[in-house]
């Protein structure tokens, strides 16, 4: 007969062993999920649901869905949704950290590169910028159709792109934002809600409300700390935190972000920050991981874990934090309204992005223009993979560089 003791050391050899295999797993997709946040759902779909089953099809929707309407990077949440489902709050983390780590460890290396050997002019860092522009005019395309395909919608957006643009303050995005939920509210306060299932959730309500405290509370409390004391990893923390929390609608949105967090600082240069960006599509795994390439440029390895860390802990505190309340949340029209506004606000912000500081700094010459309908053509209608934009963009740079 089994004792209690060995019924407990059994049950904790089966709870190391499936943390062990999410680790296993989600590193593998860290490794192989190239082309951003809807291939990543695609993989993972492939992966979590049809070969492992680890979630039924509905549940998985539903996850979907509610990553979707939260800030942060989609599909870095669903991975920790996953996570947790199949085992606990440490399957959440060890999913998140496969997940992040292969693109995070690439990028800081780059990050290095880029310091001790003084490339930050080379012609194919050129071409890396020459490729964010037409990375992000791709985001900007594809985000405005679903986004914002009425009157009202395209008219947030061409608003919220002018606010961007004229007010360039840590603020103005925020405050945009907000005014663009308000304004969904109100113009689709009429709207029915979607006759949704229900997913199952086993974290209580009350710890959730601890986790969407705790968002907040940071939210608040880290500019106030850093304003009585300038430390540098506080500082480090508090930009990268602000910017994880406000991203909607996209990935890409975090770019006019952190470069107003990171540039005007002078903690990283305009041509580093970009060159960053342009090699972030060449790695797989979420764009948030840009974040540990800016930290590293920063602060070295230290930065590097302080601002992946920061800019991914917003994903995890709101998905645990709104996961008991999903079923309500989802079918309130005014949250719906809101969402809305907001998405096409951030089309607009992203739009902005697009021309300052992307167009500003990397379409100097008309051969640079051409090279960017190149590289824009090769997403758009050849359909190639980003590495290999991203590749085609660097040797279009040095080529540029020699004539």
């Amino acid at each position: 007969m089994q004792t209690d003791e060995q019924g407990w050391e059994n049950n904790q050899k089966r709870r190391a062993g499936v943390l062990f295999e999410v680790l296993l797993v989600s590193t593998k997709l860290g490794f192989t999920s190239f082309g951003g946040p809807v291939a990543h759902l695609g993989y993972f779909h492939n992966e979590y649901v049809r070969r492992r089953k680890w979630m039924d099809e509905g549940s998985y929707a539903d996850l979907v869905a509610l990553c979707q309407f939260l800030p942060g990077p989609a599909s870095s949440q669903v991975g920790i949704g996953i996570g947790v489902v199949r085992a606990g709050l440490l399957g959440g983390i060890v999913a998140w950290l496969g997940f992040t780590l292969p693109s995070v460890i690439a990028l800081v290396a780059f990050a290095f590169l880029l310091q001790g050997y003084d490339i930050g002019y080379a012609g194919w860092i050129h071409g890396l910028k020459i490729v964010a522009v037409a990375i992000v005019a791709h985001a900007v395309l594809g985000m405005g159709q679903k986004l914002t395909p009425d009157r009202d919608r395209v008219t947030i957006a061409v608003i919220g792109a002018a606010v961007t643009l004229s007010w360039q303050t840590a603020y103005s995005q925020v405050l945009t934002i907000a005014a663009a939920g308000l304004v969904g509210v109100w113009l689709y306060r009429k709207n029915a809600a979607v006759g949704t299932a229900n997913l199952h959730i086993s974290i209580s309500r009350s710890f959730g409300m601890v986790c969407l405290g705790l968002f907040f509370g940071l939210l608040v409390a880290l500019p106030l700390l850093r304003g009585t004391a300038e430390a540098g990893a506080l500082a480090i923390f508090d930009s990268f935190y602000r910017s994880g929390s406000l991203v909607f609608g996209g990935g890409h949105v975090v770019l006019p972000l952190l470069e107003r967090e990171v540039v005007p600082t002078g903690w990283v240069s305009q041509a580093d920050f970009l060159a960053g960006y342009g090699a972030t599509q060449a790695v797989p795994g979420p764009l948030f991981t840009f974040a540990g390439y800016l930290g590293a440029m920063t602060g070295g390895v230290s930065g590097a874990m302080i601002a992946t860390f920061a800019i991914f802990l917003p994903a995890f505190l709101l998905v645990i934090g709104a996961l008991p309340f999903w079923n309500s949340l989802r079918k309130n029209p005014k949250i719906q309204g809101a969402l809305i506004g907001i998405n096409a606000a951030v089309v607009g912000i992203l739009l902005a992005a697009l021309y300052d500081p992307l167009w500003t700094t990397a379409i100097l010459e008309p051969m640079d223009f051409a090279l960017a309908v190149i590289l824009f053509i090769m997403l758009v209608f050849w359909k190639l993979p980003p590495w290999v934009v991203v590749v085609a963009g660097a040797a279009g740079g040095m080529l540029l560089g020699v004539f």
